[in-house]
């Protein structure tokens, strides 16, 4: 598996992105700019992840997105290991991660890392996304932010 920057934005894995982020709008708001990490295996694009710097101290993982044959192999921690390394390399000092109340087994991922909740934007996702989501079997209603200072 090999990991690198994506270097022309015409080339940005819109449909991975997606498995992740159902709203295109938000999508395309976000990958204008940050870095786009494609993940390849065997020279085949499997994943990609987007790091948005928020400040001089912080960044965000905006997007972490895997194809549906690759999941549940890893690769996910792996990549939030790999924007953790980034963004120390890069001065930070801390990182952020958003993802929905029902996406029960990226929050626990996010935790076993390292992340700590700090906060929850009520109702983000009924808001700002036009079709309801479900995921677990529960409505995808509010955003949680999770950090990690970095050492």
């Amino acid at each position: 598996m090999e990991i690198e920057i994506l270097k022309t934005k015409e080339d940005i894995p819109i449909d991975l992105l997606l498995l992740a982020d159902p709203s295109l709008d938000m999508i395309q708001k976000y990958v204008k700019t940050g870095r786009i990490y494609l993940v390849k295996f065997s020279n085949k694009v499997i994943g990609v992840i987007v790091i948005s710097e928020i400040n001089n101290d912080t960044d965000e993982v905006m997007n972490v997105a895997i194809k549906e044959e690759f999941q549940n192999k890893r690769i996910g921690k792996q990549l939030i290991q790999f924007a953790i390394n980034e963004s120390k390399s890069n001065g930070k000092k801390k990182l952020e991660i958003c993802t929905g109340n029902s996406s029960i087994t990226q929050l626990g991922m996010y935790q076993k890392l390292g992340f700590r909740m700090i906060g929850i934007e009520l109702d983000f996702f009924t808001n700002k996304y036009k079709d309801k989501i479900i995921e677990n079997g529960i409505e995808c209603r509010d955003k949680i932010r999770l950090q990690m200072v970095l050492d």
